[in-house]
């Protein structure tokens, strides 16, 4: 069986694998759900906030809303602050 053994041809490199695939990709789509929540929520507080501050409001129109504005507008200085303040804020004003 020695013999045997020797002569038997070797697997190639990841043809008999102990990582757990399923595992890591679970893992991975999970991290990456968990980060596209983030951005959308950080973008959302951050046109949330923009609306409550009435920092979009159309300059001819006073009834009306630049929506150019609530693309580029930032009102706070991080994406972790819009972040922070929507979890922790979860009431309707």
């Amino acid at each position: 069986m020695g013999l045997y053994r020797e002569t038997r041809i070797r697997e190639f490199f990841g043809e008999a694998s102990n990582t757990n695939h399923l595992a890591w990709s679970l893992l991975v789509l999970t991290l990456g759900l968990i980060i596209w929540l983030l951005i959308t929520l950080s973008n959302a507080e951050n046109q949330r906030n923009a609306l409550a501050s009435k920092a979009c409001q159309d300059r001819v129109f006073a009834a009306e809303l630049d929506t150019k504005c609530l693309v580029f507008v930032q009102t706070r200085p991080h994406w972790w602050q819009h972040v922070w303040y929507a979890m922790t804020h979860l009431r309707p004003e």
